[in-house]
């Protein structure tokens, strides 16, 4: 008998948990202010950032009420322009980016996200030779949502490269997106 009871309660207890649990689907994009961070690169005098874009899919899965997993999948390009005294060369990345975010609510609309973010190389358009890009690129990401309607919304956050971008040059990507979405 009490074994019945642990598992009725248990089971009640689940079904409660699941049912305050909600998933929403939505798709994103905006604009990528990338540059790249390192000491390792000969030649080049001056470096400037890029100006790009990101797009995909965005879902939330709220666990509680101030407290949401944002995972999504992006295509996003990052990079940078490398300039000498005679030159000027654009290292563009593509990358499938898979961010995973924490997202607290600070209010009903403003939300702090902060998370680990896995990219993988897509494709390399580079006028500059650095070697061979990594295919893969750990790194975390974090900053502010505001949620304008309930299924309008912007986003700003900066991202951290923590592991080499090339093979060859010590450099590491940074940037800050700002970005707009909808939640279906």
């Amino acid at each position: 008998m009490k074994k019945t009871i642990l598992v009725a309660i248990m089971l009640f207890s689940i079904t409660t948990v699941l049912q305050a649990q909600s998933i929403r689907f939505g798709v994103k994009g905006g604009v990528n202010f990338a540059n790249q961070n390192g000491d390792d690169v000969p030649a080049f005098t001056d470096k400037e950032s890029i100006t790009s874009y990101h797009a995909g899919l965005v879902s939330e899965i709220k666990l509680f009420d101030r407290f949401a997993i944002q995972p999504e999948l992006l295509y996003s390009t990052q990079g940078a322009t490398y300039k000498n005294a005679v030159e000027e060369f654009k290292n563009e990345l593509g990358y499938l980016s898979v961010p995973v975010l924490a997202k607290i609510y600070l209010s009903e609309s403003l939300s702090l996200e902060l998370g680990p973010q896995a990219s993988f190389l897509l494709n390399d358009r580079k006028n500059v030779d650095f070697g061979d890009a990594e295919t893969f690129e750990f790194g975390v990401v974090g900053g502010l949502g505001l949620n304008i309607t309930k299924n309008l919304f912007i986003q700003a956050r900066y991202g951290l490269g923590l592991t080499e971008a090339s093979k060859e040059a010590d450099i590491k990507n940074s940037t800050i997106q700002l970005s707009a979405g909808i939640m279906f």
